[in-house]
């Protein structure tokens, strides 16, 4: 069973910006983002990280994702580093992610 999650861009009356679905994949909860993910998804996703035992036991499946900024860029680098796997990442995130790191 998979749960929806939506948020609106939270300014000036935007439209939906990303979307999270949940899903379980044996014992891993996939956090399936979509859309383009802007610093205030940021807030959303540590909710439904509050509710996990062991950051280790997700993923978040990044194979929908548009555009990220550069503060979800950063969160994406803090999961990484607390053993969340990111799956289906694109090349000019990854890259933007090792830069970071350096």
């Amino acid at each position: 069973m998979k749960e929806r999650r939506a948020s609106d861009g939270g300014e000036m009356g935007s439209s939906m910006t990303f979307r999270i679905e949940t899903a379980t994949r044996g014992t891993v909860r996939v956090l399936i983002l979509s859309g383009h993910v802007e610093k205030q998804a940021i807030a959303e996703l540590c909710r439904v990280f509050e509710s996990q035992t062991d950051c280790r036991q997700t993923a978040l499946d990044l194979k929908d994702v548009g555009v990220i900024d550069r503060d979800v860029m950063r969160f994406f680098v803090r999961c990484e580093a607390y053993g969340v796997k990111l799956e289906n990442c694109t090349p000019y995130i990854r890259e933007w992610m090792e830069r970071e790191k350096d």
